[in-house]
């Protein structure tokens, strides 16, 4: 199970943090993907990040959010956040937290995923 939680309203320039806990997850290496959806618009892959064991973890972003978003992963809780700074109203949508054993080899794909959040809306104006 994934929760999201940490969207809201803000005004264009300003940040927020999302997170994402994975309740029930026992793999030592597993793939932790932000994507979002806005409406009219096809899914889109946000950023994603790789734990592998006690090895660092390998992050992936879209181009359209390199230098303003940063995910990060606390594999002790299993829990990835989303820091998004400089947000513009083209970054509203609500934002899906997903999750699959193993690397990212594919992780702007939606139904790549095996586990997904309900969503946290996140409105820029």
């Amino acid at each position: 199970q994934l929760v999201e939680s940490g969207g809201d309203s803000v005004q264009a320039g300003g940040s927020l943090r999302l997170s994402c806990t994975a309740s029930g997850y026992t793999s030592s290496s597993f793939c932790m993907g932000w994507l979002r959806q806005s409406p009219g618009k096809e899914r889109e892959g946000v950023a994603a990040a790789a734990g592998f064991g006690a090895f660092g973890t390998t992050t992936y972003y879209a181009d359209s959010v390199k230098g303003r978003f940063t995910i990060s992963l606390n594999k002790v809780n299993n829990t990835v956040y989303l820091q998004m700074d400089n947000l513009s109203p083209e970054d509203t949508a609500m934002y899906y937290c997903a999750a699959r054993p193993g690397g990212c080899a594919s992780w702007p794909d939606w139904s790549w995923y095996t586990s997904w959040g309900r969503g946290t809306q996140v409105t820029v104006s």
